[in-house]
């Protein structure tokens, strides 16, 4: 029971984020580059919730190591799309991309740790 909730505070996590994601994009100013970055942004921002239902039905530990690389490259993304808009000063609330910068960051280091565990458990199997 423990797990299942563990997990599912890390889904609701990422569901929130996504949700970040939106209000993020639609802070954006409406130049060129705010458009042109918002739909990279908005799709890399959601991946990772999206993905995670895949992680959690990993059908061995290579697989879920693979699934959680797929979800650190796409929070990676976001992260870089992030410091794009504040640095670039492409949103009309630079607050709310610190927020996602520190969730997104956040986010990051929980899959890192994730990755090197399966990892280190999976030479310990061995």
């Amino acid at each position: 029971m423990k797990e299942e909730k563990r997990n599912f505070d890390l889904e609701q996590r990422l569901i929130d984020f996504a949700v970040l994601i939106i209000k993020i994009a639609e802070s954006l100013n409406g130049s060129i580059a705010a458009k042109l970055i918002s739909g990279q942004f908005v799709r890399s921002g959601f991946s990772s919730a999206l993905h995670y239902g895949e992680v959690k039905d990993a059908e061995s530990r290579n697989d879920f190591i693979h699934k959680v690389k797929v979800i650190l490259k796409e929070l990676r993304e976001t992260f870089i799309a992030l410091k794009i808009i504040r640095q670039a000063a492409l949103t009309k609330n630079p607050e709310l991309v610190d927020k996602g910068l520190t969730e997104c960051n956040e986010l990051i280091s929980i899959f890192v740790k994730s990755i090197e565990t399966a990892k280190r458990n999976n030479q310990i199997k061995k």
